[in-house]
């Protein structure tokens, strides 16, 4: 059994690899795939590790949006692990009146990452409740903190309810679930002690919202890019923009181009700014609106936008297209001048299962909610409250999030995963990384510590601020990594680029690859950004 000291940033195996955030949380994943588990089993065990080891980057109050590989199916699926706003609207004219805060727990969604395990356990894993969260169990007893102590309690109620529950394995893991969310007149011990918490607490949040979650399985958002699938979850994430600046790039030879040129950062750059603003202005929970995507990804939109990109000038607006009236930019596309965490998760068994996920929380306080160890998080300010906009604020609503797991097949087959952590930056590093592998040939770990770049050229995905202009970052701007040539940083700028070069990792990825005629697998996480991979050894 691989030790914790024993995790490095990179691994390789034939058998099953796990690259995520803290080393214990990579360990977990680990010490169930060498159980006989599957991915979706040493996926679930890592997130709940991942919770305790990351905690403040994720929380069991958070979300997890999951895309899985089946090996047994052929498919992939996307799992919403995202909690909803409240259902009463009283809560909801609260917020359009006064605002979603900040530090506060008005700001928090139902808790969904329990729900996101439970369910992916019972649809994918082969795994008891109690077999995966044992880890996890682990590392909380040999916690100090006092919400460590709540958290097991908590999960030991789960694994009681599990137990005590007679029939199929995931009948007695959908029991745990039911629990937790005091659903089926289940026990409601802990929905209770969480509506405690939240009626003392000033939060709107109540039992029927807890009881009435549910981890919807969605076909995934896929694009094909030079020979490739790329799959990403819906429109209740960013994660459709990375297909939509792919469309624009396949119409410039970047190979040809070359890694890192003033041209390549540059195109690339240029066509995130037009898929951001596309996000910015159609993205939002696919069951309250109609996003457009089928014609945002659809050739005739695609050739419109692509003249768009000026190679020789950065482009300082927010251009959003038209898809009502199909016109390169909407008319009244505002140039708009001008805190949290995540963590990561990728996992590859023995038997061609891949998850890729990517836990969150953004938690500003520290340890739990009441005496449940839960902690909230504040992804209801990734919702507006604009009158008429696709994201504003609704009963129910998921809010657009910038969790975006992405996985990768070729001939239907999985070939890469990518989980990152950085909030709007995740999309951006995932392109820095697909197309290393894609147009470059980059193995994990040369993909995930290559230079990177990013734009701030955008809405910031976390100020709910109705006025959409004010929320725009940094028009123009271009983070990249001060090891790329000082040469192509001038001519960058020259371009009209406001150049930030920078020693620390952009965002925090995670990757594996799967050399599917060695039937090998690889996987890294950037150790500037303190990610942690192993792999089986047998």
């Amino acid at each position: 059994m691989i030790k914790v000291q024993d995790i490095g940033w990179k691994a390789e195996s034939k058998t099953g690899v796990v690259a995520a955030g803290g080393a214990k949380a990579v360990a977990a994943g680990i010490e169930i795939l060498d159980s006989g588990g599957n991915a979706a089993d040493a996926a679930t065990a890592t997130i709940l590790a991942l919770n305790v080891t990351d905690h403040g980057a994720c929380s069991i109050g958070g979300e997890v949006p999951l895309l899985i590989y089946d090996s047994r199916k052929e498919e992939v699926k996307s799992l919403s692990g995202l909690g909803r706003s409240p259902l009463s609207q009283k809560a909801i004219d609260w917020y359009m009146e006064n605002g979603i805060p900040n530090y506060d727990v008005k700001m928090a969604p139902v808790p969904s990452v329990v729900d996101l395990c439970t369910t992916t356990l019972k649809l994918y894993g082969t795994m008891t409740f109690e077999q995966i969260v044992s880890p996890t169990l682990k590392i909380l007893d040999e916690g100090n903190a006092e919400w460590h102590l709540d958290l097991a309690a908590t999960l030991r109620k789960l694994v009681s309810e599990e137990s005590n529950t007679s029939g199929t394995r995931e009948q007695k893991i959908q029991a745990a679930s039911d629990r937790f969310y005091g659903r089926n007149d289940a026990n409601s011990d802990i929905a209770d002690e969480l509506e405690t918490f939240y009626i003392e607490n000033g939060g709107f949040l109540r039992r029927n919202d807890l009881a009435a979650h549910v981890t919807l399985i969605e076909d995934p958002i896929t694009v094909e890019y030079q020979g490739y699938t790329v799959c990403k979850c819906g429109t209740w994430t960013q994660g459709p923009y990375l297909c939509q600046a792919l469309r624009l790039l396949e119409g410039f030879d970047l190979k040809s181009i070359g890694h890192l040129s003033a041209d390549y950062v540059h195109v690339v750059t240029e066509a995130l700014k037009l898929a951001m603003a596309d996000r910015d202005a159609y993205y939002a929970d696919p069951e309250f609106v109609d996003v457009p995507m089928s014609t945002l990804l659809s050739d005739d939109f695609t050739e419109m936008r692509r003249p768009l990109i000026d190679m020789k000038n950065a482009s300082n607006e927010a251009q959003p297209g038209d898809v009502e009236n199909m016109k390169p930019i909407k008319e009244n596309g505002v140039f708009r001048p001008g805190v949290g965490g995540t963590t990561t998760c990728v996992v590859a068994d023995r038997w061609g299962n891949v998850v890729s996920a990517t836990p969150s929380a953004n938690v500003y306080h520290a340890g739990g909610t009441g005496t449940t160890g839960v902690s909230y998080g504040n992804r209801l300010r990734s919702l507006n409250t604009t009158q008429g906009h696709p994201n504003c604020i609704e009963a129910g609503k998921r809010p657009r999030i910038t969790l975006t797991p992405t996985l990768v097949l070729k001939d239907g087959k999985p070939i890469l995963a990518i989980s990152v952590a950085g909030g709007d930056l995740q999309d951006q590093a995932t392109m820095n990384l697909l197309l290393n592998y894609v147009e470059f040939g980059m193995k994990p770990d040369d993909a995930v510590t290559a230079p990177r770049f990013a734009t701030a050229h955008h809405e910031d995905s976390f100020d709910p601020n109705p006025n959409r202009e004010q929320t725009f970052k940094g028009p123009g701007s271009l983070t990249i990594n001060n090891s790329v040539n000082e040469d192509i940083r001038e001519e960058l700028a020259g371009r009209g680029h406001k150049v930030n070069p920078v020693s620390s990792a952009i965002a925090a990825p995670s990757m594996l690859y799967i050399d599917q005629d060695s039937e090998t697998y690889y996987a890294a996480g950037d150790p500037a950004a303190g990610r942690h991979a192993a792999g089986l050894s047998g």
